[in-house]
């Protein structure tokens, strides 16, 4: 089956509203092995709506619209619709009831312009809205699938789950090709580079298929294998990925929506250690990651943002010296702000950084990018040095996923190539 995403809004058009509905369609249809040909944004304007309904329609075997479903004079989906199919609009009595309802247990008191919201395209199957006003909908016609649902996500994903997944899954019937997939998520190597480890693709993946989604955090590998039983899949899929975690495995911190701040945080409390941080280029966000986790301070002590020069003196013991001589932005300061913040917590593992996050803030010998992370424990008090971009913000985010990174290799005890 192939299908086309249709997404409907003058917001999408101007950037001012990110596009996550078709993102999320795209995924729960490709999990159903529906092939997805081609993603659109269409404005609020009803000429270029309907013209967008014919070639989609023309082209593929599904079609599925976000937005434009709404109460409001600018909510022209429908209209749009009813006269694509040549049909009209009648009153359905359940979403009816469905929108007092919504209107009831919310105080609120209702209006003829919801209460319209109730009329569907005689043509079609209304989807029912359990989080919000406006019906979607469902039409069949010439062998052809139509769906069209509000743009808000949560209402979106509502009907996805209980209505259009489900009734896609019983049209589309026995499969004749199972698909498997897994997201296999790395971090601290450059995708050139790990394309280059993994060597011949061709006989590393044997058929299966393998994307690589770089991000800020890392490279996302997205493995798809197609076979003709479920059994096969998984088996197949089990096997690459073996395969990639053999040569590939101690840049691998996780899988699907792992984070790497949960899977230090399971590390942390598997081995009932405690942590406290010191940061000053990243001004609190390892600490910020680190306490996103729901039962944080079973492993957390505290976080520490010593930024000036005296405030690493007083707080952390940084020798006042040290920073003379080689500068706050350096691997000996680094190490005796992880030092020190391990000292004066009594926590057993002491993580710090110190850096140039730009734009500005370069000296001679020291870009901006220069980062220094550095840890201490028991038996190790050790600091790296990373050179990142220009960009600000992309450096604080890269730099707290380096230092999660390196507590991660040391509680499992996974060392770097030199």
């Amino acid at each position: 089956m192939k299908a086309q995403i249709i997404t409907i809004g003058d917001e999408i058009i101007i950037g001012q509203t990110l596009n996550t509905n078709a993102a999320f369609i795209g995924e729960q249809l490709t999990n159903l092995n529906i092939t997805i040909t081609k993603t659109s944004v269409v404005p609020d304007e009803e000429n270029q709506i309907l013209s967008e309904f014919k070639d989609a329609l023309e082209e593929n075997d599904l079609v599925v619209v976000t937005g434009g479903l709404g109460p409001t004079h600018d909510d022209i989906t429908r209209k749009c619709i009813v006269q694509f199919f040549r049909t009209e609009l009648v009153l359905d009595q359940n979403v009816l009831s469905d929108v007092k309802k919504f209107f009831e247990t919310r105080g609120r008191t209702l209006t003829k312009i919801n209460e319209d919201q109730a009329l569907v395209p005689k043509i079609s199957i209304p989807i029912r809205n359990s989080r919000g006003t406006a019906p979607g909908v469902w039409i069949e016609k010439n062998k052809k699938i139509f769906v069209a649902m509000p743009g808000v996500p949560y209402e979106m994903h509502g009907m996805m789950e209980s209505f259009v997944i489900p009734k896609l899954t019983e049209k589309i019937g026995d499969k004749k090709e199972f698909v498997e997939r897994i997201n296999l998520l790395t971090t601290g190597i450059p995708e050139s580079i790990l394309y280059q480890k993994l060597g011949d693709l061709n006989e590393l993946l044997n058929g299966a298929k393998l994307a690589f989604l770089p991000s800020q955090f890392g490279v996302k590998l997205r493995l798809t294998v197609y076979e003709k039983s479920q059994e096969e899949a998984h088996n197949k899929l089990s096997e690459v990925e073996q395969k990639i975690r053999t040569i590939a495995g101690r840049y691998i911190y996780g899988k699907e929506e792992d984070s790497i701040e949960s899977v230090v945080a399971k590390l942390l409390i598997e081995r009932g250690l405690r942590i406290s941080v010191a940061e000053s280029c990243t001004g609190g966000l390892i600490s910020n990651r680190l306490t996103n986790i729901s039962g944080s301070s079973n492993y957390f002590d505290r976080g520490v943002i010593a930024y000036s020069n005296a405030a690493k003196v007083e707080l952390l013991k940084v020798n006042e010296d040290i920073i003379q001589k080689y500068g706050a932005v350096s691997i000996e300061v680094c190490r005796q702000m992880a030092e020190g913040v391990k000292a004066i917590s009594g926590s057993d593992i002491g993580l710090a950084t110190t850096g140039i996050m730009g734009p500005t803030g370069a000296t001679a010998g020291k870009p901006v990018g220069l980062v220094y992370i550095g840890i201490c424990d028991d038996n190790i008090c050790t600091a790296r040095e990373y050179l990142f971009g220009d960009d600000r913000l992309l450096n604080k985010d890269r730099t707290s996923q380096a230092a999660l990174d390196m507590l991660r290799r040391n509680l499992l005890g996974i060392p770097y190539e030199e």
